[in-house]
């Protein structure tokens, strides 16, 4: 998984319409999205720009399993 960040929330928005389907992506709120290699091609073909920020992280690829504390009997 790669992250990349786009330029402007215009440009962010028009990308995830051309992943919803395709792809499994997952959008950070601090503006990274993290998608397979393979996403970057699709984007470049459709004119989108972006900047590549590098592999990503275990942790920020992989969503969190939270198990609540169990409650007291």
């Amino acid at each position: 998984m790669v992250g990349i960040r786009f330029k402007d929330a215009t440009e962010e928005r028009k990308a995830l319409e051309v992943l919803i389907g395709r792809v499994s992506f997952r959008s950070c709120a601090d503006g990274l999205t993290i998608v397979p290699p393979g996403a970057l091609s699709l984007l470049a073909s459709h004119g989108l720009k972006f900047a590549v920020e590098g592999p990503a992280s275990y942790e920020r690829s992989v969503p969190a399993i939270r198990n609540p504390a169990a409650t007291p009997v």
